[in-house]
Order: structure tokens, then sequence, then C-alpha cells
């Protein structure tokens, strides 16, 4: 794999990892909870033969700094930072669970800054339903810091409904993946995320599961390459 860099954004030292061509059209990849950039191994080869791709370690994961202080938003801001401490703009953002909820608030929040979005396996942002709990931390060092586990469930359970309504501000075009009923996510929601959008399409990998970069690669590629080939 590239090597770890580092960047600083705001109070928080983010570390990242580079492939492809300088000057290739950026696409940067925001991994799910518990995971760092390495999580995107088995695909970032075949997007790094067209574009410059970054896979940063969010807040609290990673070699990323742990300050303890997590949330969407803090993900969200950070991720803002990121572009604009490395001067990138109008960039493919592509995301997993907790990073897609992220990439999702910052298409709405900063839409200049996205020219296409991918969402993998993406949590709408409604309450939860039953509502979670937070599992007891397991034993021993974790690879990311439990806390970040804390915000996410009590975000699920609570989010702010400002987010939901956001969803309209989008302008990217927008590809959401799901991995059919073997997820936990409720694929239904994903079809109403995708109603709420203004241009939105589904991609359901049956039998992927949650992870369905990992589980099915060659099918999570296929959905992104077609979604990025230039439109007519």
């Amino acid at each position: 794999m590239s090597d770890v860099r580092k960047v600083q954004v705001g109070e928080v030292q983010l570390a990242y990892r580079v492939w492809g061509e300088e000057g290739a059209p950026p696409a940067v990849l925001l991994h799910c909870l518990g995971e760092d950039g390495e999580d995107w191994r088995g695909v970032v080869g075949r997007l790094a033969g067209t574009h410059r791709v970054y896979a940063l370690d969010q807040r609290g994961h990673g070699y990323s700094d742990w300050p303890g202080a997590y949330g969407f938003e803090r993900w969200r801001d950070d991720a803002i930072g990121f572009l604009q401490a490395l001067g990138l703009e109008r960039v493919i953002l592509i995301g997993h669970s907790l990073g897609a909820v992220a990439a999702l608030l910052l298409a709405a929040d900063r839409p200049e800054l996205v020219d296409r979005l991918i969402l993998e396996e993406v949590a709408p942002p409604r309450p939860a339903d039953p509502p979670q709990e937070v599992p007891e931390q397991p034993a021993g060092p974790q690879p990311f810091d439990w806390q970040a586990k804390v915000a996410v469930v009590a975000e699920r359970n609570a989010p702010d409904p400002v987010w939901w309504e956001a969803l309209e501000k989008i302008t990217a075009p927008t590809l959401v993946i799901g991995g059919g009923e073997s997820s936990h996510i409720p694929q239904e929601h994903l079809a109403e995320l995708v109603e709420r959008i203004p241009d939105a399409c589904l991609v359901t990998v049956e039998g992927a599961g949650h992870l369905v970069h990992e589980e099915r690669p060659g099918e999570f590629l296929a959905a992104v390459n077609s979604f990025l080939a230039p439109r007519p």
C-alpha cells in the first residue's frame, strides 16, 4: 500500500494515503467505523488507474489523531478541511457507512466541492428504530477510539433533523450502493434516501451485505465505473 502521509486540519492531524497520477481527477475515500484508509485496498488499484485517489484515516481511526471528540459533523468538517488543505476541488467523493454519512453531509453543506457522490451502505439520517445500544467495549487495545462508536450510536438514534432536510441541497449526481437483504441497513431506507436526493440512483448488490466493496469488489467497481462514465 501507499506510504502514509499526514496533514494538519484544524485541531487534528489527519493521516492519508494517495495513489494514481498527479493531475488525474481526484477521488477521496472515507472509510467506515473501526477501519482506516487500508480498508479500500481491494478496490483502490482499479480506481487509481483513472483517478488520483486519496484514502483518509478519519479522526479516531488509524494513524490520525484520536482527540476523544467525535460526531458526523466533525467527520464532515475534517473532510472539508482535508480537501482545502490539499487544494482539491470538485472531487469524486466515496464513503462507506460512517464515511458515507460524512460524505452525505459534506455534499449537502458544500455542494461546490463534489463532482460525483458515491454512498456505500449509508444509514440515512433518520432515527434508528429500534434505538441502538452501545455494546460493551472489548478488552485490550482497539484499532480505533471506542468513543467514536459511542458518538455514532448517539447520533444514529437522534440525528439532527436538519440533516435529512438538507439532502435536497446536494447537486452532485449520486450513486447509492446497497448490499441487499443480508445487510443490517434496511434497503428500503436507501430507496427513500435516493428519492430525497435530487439526482440519485440505487444499485443493489444482492448478498453482499454491509461490506460491498470487500465482499464483492468486482460488482462494486462495475457499479462505480458505470456511474463515473461520461454522461451523454
